[in-house]
Parts: structure tokens; sequence; C-alpha cells
């Protein structure tokens, strides 16, 4: 006989038994439970006691019939925790009297954490070597698998692999990432996977660039300069965060003294992430040489080299120690070198000489200013039937090419005029058409063309010359270039397309409104 009863801590009691009736129905027919096991579970997960009884008893829906005298009751405690280890029983009750089972501990257990994080071994541009570092733990044993969890930090989604060493390399990572690392550990029974452990954050090594970079072009090319333009740079280019962008450009230019060819060299940084940059202080007329070089801490990859062409520009001047005067009777011989720096291709000079000064009193002075044209490679003149005794004054200069040109255009090189104390009123670009096939032009004296005229009305005259553009002095500021033909309109004037049949004589002149009288400056005419 079992007697139970719950005793109170805060005040004594006490059991009295009266009236014990000792009946003598058969052992079988009272109900008597089979014996109850013990039950272990993970923490979180639920715990079933299942009552197996033998007996009469009452049916509910809690029952299940196994016989006419054999029956199975289930119980199911939810989401089982610490504080729910403790020791159960079955009980019964029916008309033939009691039943009882034996205690069963519900056993908790708490599925193991690492305390400390994974250390790294090594790391490298696409891996990482790491020990786990599960000697110490949190939770209970036994461990039977052992698992990595990582992920990218900057990414939402993460990767499980499973693990049965104690050293793991992850494989197949983005170079230059950091990355976060967790070990998980799993006991025997359901939900027995703990939480991840401590991360270690770590970060995968930079690796080559994948290539060098490519599209390099020039976007907008002028006499002393270059903007040179080439592909966006992205990280599958890069393969580091940690990156730098060299453009190395280097061209050769004439040496002093000595006249041997000097090569000058230079690389300039670029700005992180810009895929733009402009050169500047660059020789007119020069071949630029260009490469670009990709580069970070684990490598560099440098690209095919590219050559640019800088336009031309103003001449620079002819030095005065070149020139070399013989005078003799009546005639003068002069002797002169290349310019140093010609800024383009010569393709003419041009001398000009005006008797300034003469004993002889029959001989007016000043004279009349003339102009002889040699070709590029005649560096010598011979100045004839001059007055004896009569001091003259030379000035010799150079003619550039054309900065470019197509079938129906011609681009030149405008320059602004010297006022010599009367102001430059009006700039006007004049067009002259020769006859037969395109030659090189050849200059004699020179005079300006003071009468407007548009294309529409030579051609209505027959006159071989037009205006094809005139410009405000504002506009010419320095040195520009400008298309002869491309069909704009300046200031009423048709900039009328070239004829690629005919050639053309391309002059430039100023005028000057000065106090009411308008004459053409002298220097710019031509």
């Amino acid at each position: 006989v079992l007697i139970e009863a719950t005793v109170s801590r805060e005040r004594r009691g006490y059991i009295a038994m009266d009236d014990i009736m000792l009946l003598t129905y058969p052992c079988y027919k009272a109900p008597h439970f089979s014996r109850l096991g013990d039950e272990e579970v993970n923490a979180g997960q639920n715990a079933t006691f299942q009552c197996r009884n033998s007996g009469d008893v009452t049916s509910t829906a809690l029952v299940k019939h196994l016989s006419h005298r054999r029956f199975v009751a289930s119980f199911q405690v939810d989401s089982v925790q610490r504080t729910d280890q403790d020791l159960y029983r079955c009980v019964t009750q029916s008309s033939r009297g009691s039943g009882v089972s034996n205690f069963a501990e519900l056993i908790v257990k708490v599925p193991p954490s690492p305390i400390a994080p994974p250390q790294l071994l090594r790391a490298g541009s696409t891996y990482l070597i790491i020990q786990l570092n599960t000697n110490s733990i949190l939770g209970d044993g036994p461990i039977i698998r052992k698992e990595i969890e990582y992920r990218a930090s900057q990414s939402p989604w993460s990767e499980v692999h499973g693990v049965n060493m104690v050293t793991y390399k992850l494989w197949h990572l983005d170079p230059d990432t950091e990355y976060h690392i967790s070990v998980l550990l799993t006991r025997p029974g359901e939900g027995g996977t703990g939480p991840p452990g401590p991360p270690l954050v770590s970060r995968t090594k930079c690796a080559e660039p994948t290539r060098a970079l490519r599209g390099l072009t020039a976007s907008e090319i002028q006499s002393r300069q270059l903007t040179l333009q080439w592909e966006t740079l992205a990280y599958n280019l890069t393969r580091c965060h940690t990156y730098s962008v060299s453009l190395c450009y280097h061209y050769a230019t004439a040496g002093g003294g000595g006249g041997q060819n000097t090569t000058v060299r230079e690389c300039l940084a670029v700005e992180h992430n810009a895929s733009r940059f402009t050169l500047r202080d660059l020789p007119p007329y020069h071949s630029i040489h260009v490469r670009l070089a990709l580069a970070n801490p684990e490598g560099k990859k440098e690209g095919r080299e590219v050559t640019f062409h800088t336009e031309e520009d103003i001449p620079g001047g002819i030095a005065p120690e070149s020139l070399t005067f013989t005078p003799l009777e009546d005639m003068i011989f002069l002797k002169w070198e290349e310019p140093v720096e010609p800024n383009g291709l010569i393709t003419q000079y041009e001398i000009s000489y005006q008797s300034i000064e003469s004993s002889d009193p029959g001989i007016n002075v000043p004279g009349p200013r003339r102009t002889v044209s040699k070709l590029r490679n005649e560096t010598y003149h011979m100045f004839s039937n001059l007055h004896p005794g009569t001091t003259y004054l030379i000035s010799l200069q150079y003619m550039p090419s054309p900065l470019s040109e197509t079938e129906s255009t011609i681009t030149v090189l405008l320059r602004p005029a010297l006022g010599r104390g009367a102001p430059v009123s009006k700039y006007q670009v004049v067009v002259e058409e020769e006859s037969g096939r395109k030659v090189k032009r050849e200059l004699g004296v020179q005079d300006c063309y003071p009468l407007p005229m548009s294309h529409g009305d030579a051609q209505a005259r027959g006159t071989p010359h037009y205006y094809t553009a005139e410009l405000p002095p504002s506009s010419l500021p320095e040195a520009s270039p400008f298309t002869v033909g491309d069909n704009h309109t300046y200031n009423g004037y048709w900039n009328t397309p070239l004829d690629p049949r005919k050639s053309y004589l391309i002059y430039f002149q100023a005028m000057s409104n000065f106090r009411g009288v308008s004459t053409g400056l002298e220097e710019g005419c031509g």
C-alpha cells in the first residue's frame, strides 16, 4: 500500500487513515502500468511519455487501445527547457482501483556551442585555412558532427560545410573580402545542433589584377595637352579594393648643344575610380607614347603602349644668333638655321625686307616692303639689286602647315594681331581660289583685301577671293584653330565648304577703324 500526500513547508500537517477496506478483486482487474522509461531530449524540443497500462480503465480521447485489456496513453511536454527537467510518472483511476507507475526522469540536454572562435592559420587570395578550436564548449556532449558556417561580411547568404578534421580549408573565396566564420556543433537527437560559436572575422588577400586596362583613347587632342579615357574599373578587374592606376608617357625632344634627342619620361598617379586624365604641358606636334598600369599589393598589369600626336601650335622664334649676314656692294647674303621649336611642320620661310636709311639722297626711305618665300629645305637667300650704302630692315619667319584637312575643310591656326598703336576692330578670313591642282602656298608681296565680298558676290562678279568669316577681336584672345569651310555663318559671311577639285590660298587679316579711318593692319594681311 503506497500512500502519498503533499506536505506544506509553511506549516505542519498530518496524515490520518481510517476505514481501510481490503477488497478481494483479482489482481488482473486492477489497473497497473508497465515500467515508464526515462526520456532524454534536447532543449527546445518536445518530450513524450507513453503510459502503458493493463486493466479496466475509462476510455478517453488520449487513450489508445492495444487490446481489450491493454492500452497506451501519450503525454507531451512542449518546448522543454532545463527548468522542465524533473521526475514524471503515470497515474490512472477506475472503478476497480487506481494505478500508479514508477517515476521516470525527463533529462534535458543543451545543444553544444564553442566558447572561442576558430583560429586563422593561413590566408590566401581565394582561401582561408582555419583551426576549429572546439576544445571548450557550452552545453552538453557528446559531439557527433562539426560544421563550418561562413559568409561574406556584406552578404546576407551563408554556407555550411561539414568538417571531420580539426583544421579546414575554405576554397573559392573572393580576393580582398572580409568573411565571418563560425563553428556549429551537434549532439545526438533531434534539434541537437547548437547555435554558432563566436565568429572569426578574417579577410582574404588581394589577387593579381585580372588583366591590363583596355580602351585607352583620346577624347580631346590639343597642341599641348591630351585628354585620355579608358574603360571603367571594376572589382572583377582589380581583384583588390586597394589599387592604383598609373599613366606613364614618354616622348623625344630635341636636346640642346650637341643636338641629340633626349627622352622625357614620367608616370602620373590617377585618382581612385577615375577613367579620364589630362596630360598637360606637352610639346606641340610630337608623338606621345602612353601606357596604363594597374597595380595592387599582389601584382601589376601594364597595357600596351598607344601613340598619340599633339597638334601644331604657334611656332617658336628663330634664334637671332643663328642668322648670318654677309653684306656685299649691292647684295646681302643671309643664312639661318632651322628653329629649335617649330611646333609643327614647316612648309616655307618668309623673308621681308625694307630700306630704312641710305647715304644716297636720291633714294626714298623708307622704301616699300617686299617679301620673298623660300622652301622648307632652303635656309639661305641672296638679296640682289640693292642700293649701295643703304641700310635694310630684314625679318624672317616660317609658316607651319594647316592643322588638318578634309575634302571640304582646312583647319588653320589664327593668331591675334599686334595693333601697333591702332586698335584691332575685326578679323577677316579671306579665301582665294587658284586654278589647277593643289600646291603648297607660295607668297609674294602681300596686300590686304579691304573690300568686303561674300562668296555669292565673288561668284557673281567673277572675283577669285571672298570673305568666308568675320570675327570680333574678343573671339581671338589667343592663338586658336579655325576650320575654313565648316558651313557655318560668321557675322553674315557664309563659311562655304571648299571644293576638293580646287586649290586655295587662305589669308587672315586684321582691320582697324581708328577715328573713322579703316585700315588693314599690315602684319595681319596674308
